[in-house]
């Protein structure tokens, strides 16, 4: 299962921004949405460091709630400081 990570766009440059979340940092590309007029405050959908979806800031916290709520579901692995999650242990 593929997930889109909100992130906000601290700074752009050309179609590459800086976009940040929950204090981690990821260089993004925006070639697919040349088409959108994305600056620095605005929230983009971030799949393997490209930019998928411009998001409004409503659309960015509803995903957000949704995934603490996956997370705070019992037997969830918890993620660690790289962003990976660790094996669950049956």
């Amino acid at each position: 299962m593929c997930l889109g990570i909100p992130m906000q766009v601290i700074h752009c440059e050309g179609v590459m921004a800086r976009c940040c979340t929950r204090g981690v940092e990821r260089r993004v590309s925006l070639f697919l949405l040349q088409h959108e007029d994305i600056g620095i405050g605005d929230y983009v959908m971030v799949h393997r460091g490209e930019a998928l979806q411009k998001l409004t800031p409503a659309e960015a916290a509803e995903a957000w709630a949704m995934y603490d709520e996956i997370l705070a579901t019992p037997g969830t692995p918890e993620p660690m400081a790289d962003g990976s999650f660790e094996a669950t242990k049956n």
